[in-house]
């Protein structure tokens, strides 16, 4: 009995002396942030601000006839007559078809260019790269106006004009830039240890790039083929401006020919239905593909 007194008396300064379990900041602010409700006001006007144009284009697409001049919050008789109308025309199928093709085949060489270009600019010592993704990341805001009508007089002498290959060339020169400048940001995140353990153990710099950097940018590329897939399935200027017959004539440009049924007739319907048809993958694309934007834009905080 006196040894587990001795043994109680000698526990209890060390029990009543430790300190009690404080929580990391990272889980106080998970427990203790929250929002407050003017945010939340703030947040849910900007998402009914946003999506009030689609929701109007959703509601015209359900029209005809006459109730697509009346400004009815909801369709009194709905239809999908214009979506059958759009499916069963031939030029819009064809057209989808070559938008498919031109901004795959331009998302995929773009990533595979802007991946060995961002490395590069993300490892290699060299000078003025600044400079360098500067003069890259103006190209992007180059106005595509100013090289229409030069582009229209080239691709006309060279046999280029009205083929998808005319349209993959000048979109791609749009697409390389965005891709070069969010991948080598992308790149310089990603710890250099990893390489020089792959260097280590005896691999050449094209196999630590393939084997190591690919696998961990595999979030950044993903997000970087969505911008670059968005922005060239919705381009229009150089679209209408090197296409003259439907076998060539991406979805945007296919839609702005549309035709009524008559002359004095508006294909406000049709022409909704269809930018509804052409909307869908793209929102697809991004629901899908969420998980590797976010972590995307969070990768890169790996500690060796």
């Amino acid at each position: 009995m006196s040894t587990l007194t001795a043994q109680r008396t000698t526990a209890a300064p060390a029990a009543r002396g430790r300190a009690p379990k404080r929580r990391s900041p990272r889980r106080r602010l998970r427990g203790e942030a929250k929002l407050h409700p003017v945010v939340w006001v703030f947040v849910f006007a900007v998402m009914g601000f946003s999506l009030i144009p689609f929701y109007w284009l959703v509601n015209t697409s359900l029209k005809q006839g006459v109730s697509l001049s009346k400004g009815e919050l909801f369709p009194s008789q709905p239809t999908f007559e214009n979506y059958l109308a759009v499916f069963q025309n031939p030029e819009f199928l064809l057209a989808l078809r070559n938008s498919v093709i031109i901004a795959v085949v331009t998302t995929t060489v773009a990533l595979v260019f802007a991946s060995f270009a961002a490395y590069a600019l993300a490892r290699l010592k060299m000078r003025r790269k600044a400079m360098i993704l500067t003069l890259i990341l103006s190209v992007t805001t180059f106005p595509a106006i100013a090289i229409a009508a030069p582009m229209f007089s080239i691709w006309r002498e060279i046999g280029l004009y009205d083929t998808l290959l005319g349209l993959i060339i000048p979109k791609l020169t749009f697409a390389l830039p965005l891709a070069i400048y969010t991948l080598t940001s992308f790149f310089k995140e990603i710890p250099r240890e990893l390489e020089e353990s792959a260097y280590m153990d005896g691999a050449t710099p094209f196999m630590a790039f393939r084997k190591v950097i690919l696998p961990l940018a595999v979030p950044g590329l993903a997000t970087t083929a969505i911008l670059v897939f968005i922005s060239v399935w919705n381009e229009f200027l150089l679209a209408v401006t090197l296409t003259t017959s439907p076998e060539a004539r991406p979805v945007p440009v296919a839609i702005a020919f549309f035709s009524g049924t008559s002359e004095f007739d508006q294909p406000l319907g049709t022409i909704s239905a269809a930018s509804v048809i052409i909307t869908v993958p793209l929102v697809i694309l991004v629901l899908v593909c969420q998980k590797r934007i976010v972590s995307g834009m969070t990768a890169g905080a790996v500690k060796g």
